[in-house]
């Protein structure tokens, strides 16, 4: 890992076991919470790995903070500026792109903006997020396809689509030159089932 990434393990580790020991959860209830390995929470929050996004999705729900709680540090005011170049950097794809979380709010409704570059040959399979989560999706630059349940759709640039973001997806650049696109993801009522299952008697 580089600095970067490794200063952002290093924040999310902190975050998830903040808000594990301020619910006085033990490891092994928010691995079970999660559907994560303790051994592969033991790592995130010694920061000690580099979790795939799916994996921090399931650790942020089962917290029931939400994706952009878990990787930005807190801050007391409602407006929140990231400057170019300050957003995370969730995925790294083998041919140079990038996915990167660039701003979101807080549960129980996340939305959250990202800013992806898939380099030529790249392709990021997206997990199932919770019911009812939708995804809007507008190319900047060159082509993808993205691929919902069983069907594809060839986009250009400045062409759009939304779609459900609860059924199995992916984005794929099968062409020769970089492409990019602003992915913005709605997540409602983040972490309300896991508060309700786990919660203390």
């Amino acid at each position: 890992m580089d600095e970067s990434t490794t200063d952002l393990a290093a924040a999310i580790g902190a975050r998830v076991k903040q808000e594990r020991q301020v619910r006085r959860w033990t490891l092994d209830r928010l691995a079970e919470a999660a559907g994560v390995s303790r051994r592969m929470l033991v790592n995130v929050e010694q920061g000690a790995t580099n979790p795939s996004v799916g994996t921090l999705l399931r650790i942020s729900e089962a917290l029931g903070i939400g994706l952009p709680a878990l990787v930005e540090a807190p801050r007391p005011r409602p407006v929140t500026v990231t400057r170019h170049g300050e957003g995370a950097t969730l995925w790294s794809g083998e041919h140079g792109g990038r996915g990167i979380l660039v701003a979101g709010t807080e549960s129980p409704d996340v939305v959250e903006l990202w800013d992806w570059t898939l380099g030529p040959g790249d392709r990021h399979a997206g997990e199932s997020h919770t019911p009812g989560t939708k995804e809007l999706l507008q190319v900047q630059q060159g082509t993808i396809a993205v691929e919902v349940a069983d069907r594809t759709i060839t986009l250009e640039t400045g062409d759009a689509v939304s779609f459900p973001g609860d059924v199995a997806h992916a984005y794929a650049n099968s062409g020769t030159e970089p492409a990019r696109f602003s992915l913005t993801v709605f997540e409602p009522g983040v972490g309300s089932g896991h508060h309700q299952e786990f919660s203390d008697d």
